[in-house]
């Protein structure tokens, strides 16, 4: 211990640092604008210190708190991300009610029109599944025998006839559309036809033209009225199926394939793609 306080280098250094503490201490408490020579020194050396010392310390406090900011930016993104998706979801959905509810208004204003027409009952139905053999183009609906349907009833859209009802069962019922019609399988039921506004006409819906997408309308009188771009509606006949639905536009007429008779290549009035709603035609007394 002797020896360290005989060390004068030591000792010198001691009374340096007390001096200019004290001299640090007075300028604290006094307020002076001037500050004698080992004060000024005394400051710059204390601020060149700091400035040492803080810039890095700002510089690493700086990069956490950018990794903070870098963490709840990232979940702002992913609560947003998951607003937007909700947001895309709720669009899709009224989208489809909105769709949906134009639909059902277009049905129901239909349904009216044709109450005033004649005094059908139009059952409306679910389709429920669609079969997809390219052979045998059915649907299923979910009106069956215990909601009245029988076979051999008209099946429609608001826009015109797409079938019949060929099979039934308590709960459910299978619709043979048009697109189906064969007579070389002889696996339709003929539908007597006639052009709107005339009882002189009269035709056969028995079979459809997958290439060229047409109804083919057969045993037509060669002196018939028919022509091309008239209306063509069931007529009655034969009291099987109700008259006054409406099938198709004329395209054409030519002879048929013995010469007795023409046929015409009707265009249906319905689509027979993406069916969600259908009228079952109900004739009081049928």
């Amino acid at each position: 211990m002797f020896k360290l306080f005989g060390n004068k280098k030591l000792i010198l250094l001691l009374l340096g640092l007390i001096f200019f503490t004290a001299l640090m201490g007075i300028s604290s408490i006094e307020k002076r604008d001037n500050f004698i020579w080992p004060e000024k020194f005394l400051k710059d050396s204390v601020s060149w210190m700091q400035g040492l010392i803080y810039r890095p310390a700002g510089y690493i406090a700086g990069f956490f708190e950018n990794i903070v900011d870098l963490k709840v930016i990232h979940e702002e993104n992913k609560a947003l991300k998951l607003t937007l998706s909700q947001y895309a979801r709720d669009r899709a959905k009224l989208n489809r009610l909105e769709e949906e509810n134009e639909r059902l208004m277009e049905e129901l204003q239909f349904t009216e029109e044709q109450k005033k027409i004649n005094d059908y009952k139009f059952h409306i139905a679910h389709v429920v599944s669609i079969n997809p053999d390219a052979f045998n183009d059915t649907i299923t609906i979910n009106l069956g025998s215990e909601h009245g349907m029988e076979l051999n009833m008209l099946v429609t859209t608001t826009d015109g006839l797409i079938g019949r009802i060929s099979e039934v069962t308590p709960l459910n019922a299978t619709v043979q559309l048009l697109t189906d019609f064969n007579d070389q399988f002889n696996n339709s039921i003929g539908i007597s036809a006639t052009v709107l506004g005339s009882e002189e006409s009269f035709g056969i819906i028995q079979s459809y033209d997958e290439k060229e997408n047409v109804l083919i309308m057969s045993q037509i009188n060669q002196n018939d009225i028919l022509k091309e771009g008239d209306v063509i509606i069931t007529s009655g006949l034969g009291k099987l199926f109700p008259e006054g639905i409406e099938v198709g536009t004329v395209l054409s007429r030519e002879v048929g394939d013995f010469g007795l008779t023409h046929i015409a290549k009707i265009k249906p009035a319905a689509k027979f793609e993406n069916l969600m709603e259908v009228f079952v035609v109900e004739k009081p007394g049928m």
